[in-house]
């Protein structure tokens, strides 16, 4: 069973949560010209193994936005930190 750490819950069942895409993802600028890149951005995705930083949403709890490091083949979370106070590289 994936257990997630909530930083203001506590550790929760990963039901309680919204898997909301690729953290790591650069988005373009909000411009009408560029809507192909958008297009790209939103829907091809990559299928990584190993270590992956996703966005999940506590929507059944305390409903804040966080980013999880999951391992994408063990499912092994080593790191879940709050979205607005991660480090954007």
């Amino acid at each position: 069973m994936l257990r997630i750490q909530c930083p203001h819950c506590g550790l929760r069942d990963h039901e309680e949560f919204g898997y909301f895409g690729d953290a790591t993802k650069k988005y373009p600028a909000l411009d009408p010209a560029l809507h192909d890149e958008w297009v790209d951005t939103v829907y091809t995705r990559q299928n990584p193994k190993g270590l992956h930083k996703e966005f999940w949403q506590h929507t059944l709890g305390c409903r804040r936005w966080l980013v999880v490091t999951r391992h994408t083949v063990t499912h092994d979370i080593v790191k879940v930190e709050i979205a607005a106070e991660r480090e954007v590289v």
